[in-house]
């Protein structure tokens, strides 16, 4: 896929998300703003950030509103992937206060879960900030909305894994046992891939130093991944590990311990809470009189 088909489908993709939240919260109307709000009263409402952090999803909610009312009008002040403090204003949206007022709930629910993705990104890349290691997300993100969430980890500062089952061949623990071990797991992936006539790069999981060797032995592969190793047996295997093959650790990595990882030399830590477990960002968007 080139820069320009890409950038399509992932415009697409945003709308989708967007399309199908608005369905899930408008239903059938919003009767609430519908009772009491008159059809040409006009607003403005402001972005109000509540907590210090990497702000993240300005320019979802700049999609939502074209989407939601193409007349709403938005001052931004601060841009995706800045930092924020307390009582920082993001935007002010002026326009139809029905329509402000319908777009609220989804306008903060993005933002909020982009912006404290970004900011726990940035807390951890602090931690092993002079390392030459890259942070990763996983594939373990709130489902319909991953692509919000991997563009949050990159506003961050982190960088992304693949992002689904196509783009990347990872052959994980429970692979390797199906296939009968770490050998035969990649010299049929490495069938598939010339009857297929596919070029996609393959990850192979191993648990120990002879699943490693394996997976050098037997070769063409683009990565290993190194799973709960130990930082001191992970420096053991980065040094059997020839120059040609990415290095990744994850598995039992905590921001107690990411520092020590990072230390040995490894090329990627991926770490799937920088997306399952966070904490959204206090945000609120308040009408101004």
């Amino acid at each position: 896929m080139n820069a320009l088909s890409r950038r399509t489908y992932l415009c697409t993709m945003l709308d989708n998300i967007i399309k199908n939240a608005l369905s899930e919260d408008i239903g059938e109307a919003d009767h609430s703003t519908l009772a009491c709000v008159p059809e040409n009263a006009k607003g403005a409402a402001k972005l109000l950030v509540k907590e210090a952090g990497v702000i993240a999803g300005i320019e979802v909610a700049k999609r939502i509103y074209e989407l939601v009312d193409p007349s709403l009008e938005l001052v931004i002040y601060k841009k995706d992937g800045d930092y924020v403090k307390f009582g920082d204003i993001a935007f002010v949206v002026t326009g139809s206060s029905r329509s402000i007022l319908t777009s609220e709930r989804l306008v903060l629910n993005f933002m909020q879960r982009m912006s404290g993705i970004a900011t726990q990104t940035s807390q951890i890349l602090k931690v092993i900030e002079g390392c030459q290691t890259k942070l990763l997300d996983t594939r373990k993100t709130t489902p319909g909305i991953r692509y919000l969430e991997k563009w949050a980890v990159k506003l961050g500062g982190g960088e992304n894994h693949r992002f689904g089952l196509y783009d990347l061949i990872m052959l994980k623990d429970n692979h390797l046992d199906y296939a009968g071990g770490v050998t035969k797991a990649i010299q049929k992936t490495k069938e598939y891939l010339i009857k297929t006539k596919k070029s996609i790069g393959i990850i192979v999981e191993v648990r120990n130093l002879k699943e490693l060797d394996e997976a050098i032995n037997e070769g063409g592969i683009m990565r290993v991944m190194l799973d709960n190793f130990q930082p001191a047996e992970l420096k053991e295997a980065l040094a059997r590990v020839p120059a040609e093959i990415e290095t990744e650790a994850s598995g039992g990595i905590t921001l107690s311990n990411i520092r020590e990882y990072a230390e040995t030399g490894v090329q990627y830590i991926s770490v799937g809470a920088l997306t399952h477990s966070v904490k959204s960002m206090d945000l609120s968007l308040k009408a101004m009189l």
